[in-house]
């Protein structure tokens, strides 16, 4: 292992605790890109009951938008494009995060097959790589590693 350290990465992990803290530190970094994902997607949706609410009425009814905190009147012909536009916007964020998510999946997924990483399951039982990749892990959200071996 160590060899081959200077031929490949220089930022190559040097010992068992190194690859463990940045195996722990990619978990950390792949929950956190799903709990963004997750709270995006709640946002694009309620954009979604807004655009469905208002699209019906007259264009000139008056609504209500907070923006920097500040209510302020408009119309719905004033506020339904920038609705429209901040939707869009939302759904372009989640698309490049589920791109990172899956470049995150596959640097861990090589990172455990490099290193040989079993995932141990709760109940103490460990999962090989085989296992692993049969389907159970996608969408799974593992907490940060703690207390390693």
């Amino acid at each position: 292992m160590m060899a081959s350290k200077h031929e490949d990465d220089p930022n190559e992990p040097v010992n068992e605790q190194a690859v463990a803290n940045k195996y722990a530190a990619m978990r950390s970094e792949l929950n956190q890109i799903y709990s963004k994902i997750t709270e995006l997607e709640m946002e694009a949706s309620e954009h979604s009951l807004v655009i469905n609410a208002i699209e019906p009425l007259e264009p000139s009814r008056r609504c209500y938008r907070m923006i920097g905190g500040v209510l302020v009147e408009r119309t719905i012909k004033e506020v339904l494009p920038a609705v429209h536009r901040n939707k869009e916007g939302l759904e372009e964020v989640i698309a490049r995060l589920n791109e990172a998510l899956e470049k995150k999946k596959k640097d861990i997924a090589e990172l455990e097959t490099k290193y040989k990483i079993r995932i141990r399951k709760t109940d103490g039982e460990m999962k090989d790589d085989g296992s692993e990749k049969g389907g159970s892990s996608q969408g799974v959200l593992v907490g940060p590693a703690s207390g390693s071996e």
